[in-house]
């Protein structure tokens, strides 16, 4: 096994790298770093660094050609993401990269040819309608109905904890379209615009202070039947593959490295930083995370490789999900003890470590919940994985 990048891919790192430096401004990484990337003005510069990205045919460049793709190897996908992931750059839209496979493998010719030209030149941002106020985890508990009348459907119901809906333009949504089937199988996937009448937003401000979040209400909500996507009261099953494309992201452990690098730095570079890194107690601490990091990193290529042979992960993206949500979270817990009190300054107070990013990080330790609680994924190694029973 040769786990060394061929000299083409080390090249195109490179050049991603190179245009994030030149092409993002200072503002931008800071506001990023602290969950603050939806403040009008700078979600504006999002909006033009995604159009310049796709510009170089970045955006999707794994895709097939005739998607809008260039057609590379999946490896050059997640370089792409982890450069962008590393360096805390905007430039995808994370929605995207979960709907985008999906429809590649389930949609229909005329979907894919509604939809993935417009992901991959930038023009358009997704949102994901799957948990509700009483499905989370266990989202096949859904309640939001689609209601089949003439050539529509009539949605009702709400969704929560949607990432980026108030600046979205379309939303891929689950729905129930069978309430009288066992739940797995009585459910339906759309795909429709958020200008769509009936449909408010309501934001929620998190702890951390990031404006991500969101409410969704649908008020008798009519979308045409070319809005289903998949078989109708099949959905649950596009929508694991879906699920899969979000738990299998490598960028989770570039943005923890990012994190851990910087810890490292004012460890090195300042006063008490140095104080602090004399302990042995420390050092090992370090390297334990480090460790874990690169761990969470190769678990995440096992999942790039078996896409890259045509294979759709399910027990090995829960794997790389559950292992990287924990390393993350012990990076976050291991800065907070490092650093001490001052760790939970915010971001501008003075004397802030590393400009408050230490609180930012710690206080989304309960994001792990994102994509599927823990226990899930380990339910989902346990019967997929290791077969045994439910």
């Amino acid at each position: 096994m040769d786990l060394r990048f061929t000299a083409e891919e080390e090249a195109f790192r490179a050049d991603v790298r190179e245009f994030i430096h030149r092409e993002m401004s200072p503002e931008l990484s800071t506001a990023i770093a602290q969950g603050e990337g939806y403040d009008p003005e700078l979600w504006a510069q999002t909006r033009t660094l995604r159009k310049k990205l796709a510009a170089k045919n970045w955006i999707a460049i794994s895709w097939p050609k005739e998607y809008g793709g260039e057609g590379k190897p999946q490896i050059y996908q997640a370089i792409f993401k982890e450069e962008l992931a590393y360096w805390r750059c905007p430039g995808i839209d994370p929605q995207a990269y979960q709907i985008g496979p999906s429809l590649i493998l389930h949609g229909s010719e005329e979907q894919k040819t509604r939809y993935l030209g417009g992901i991959a030149r930038a023009e358009v941002t997704w949102c994901q309608g799957f948990s509700e106020p009483n499905a989370g985890s266990d989202l096949a508990s859904l309640q939001t109905r689609a209601v089949a009348d003439g050539d529509e459907f009539v949605i009702n119901g709400q969704k929560i904890w949607t990432s980026g809906a108030h600046v979205a333009d379309y939303i891929h949504l689950l729905a129930r379209t069978d309430p009288d089937a066992p739940k797995h199988r009585g459910i339906s996937y759309f795909l429709f615009p958020m200008s769509t009448p009936g449909i408010t937003v309501k934001p929620i401000r998190q702890m951390d202070n990031g404006q991500g979040f969101n409410e969704v209400y649908f008020d008798n909500v009519r979308i045409p039947q070319d809005s289903l996507f998949g078989e109708l009261n099949r959905g649950w099953y596009v929508a694991t593959t879906t699920l899969d494309f979000e738990r299998s992201n490598v960028a989770n452990s570039a943005a923890s490295r990012r994190s851990l690098d910087d810890l490292l730095e004012y460890a090195k570079e300042t006063p008490a930083g140095r104080r602090m890194f004399n302990n042995p107690t420390i050092r090992h601490k370090f390297a334990d995370a480090y460790i874990q990091n690169q761990v969470s990193r190769m678990l995440s290529y096992r999942v790039i490789s078996m896409q890259n042979h045509g294979l759709v992960p399910n027990m090995e993206a829960s794997l790389a999900k559950t292992f990287s949500s924990d390393a993350n979270a012990n990076v976050a817990w291991f800065a907070m003890e490092t650093i001490g009190l001052m760790g939970q300054l915010e971001p501008d107070q003075p004397y802030a470590p590393l400009n408050g990013h230490i609180e930012r990080i710690y206080l989304r330790t309960g994001c792990r919940v994102g994509g599927g609680s823990p226990e899930i994924q380990r339910n989902i190694i346990a019967q997929r994985g290791l077969g045994l029973p439910r």
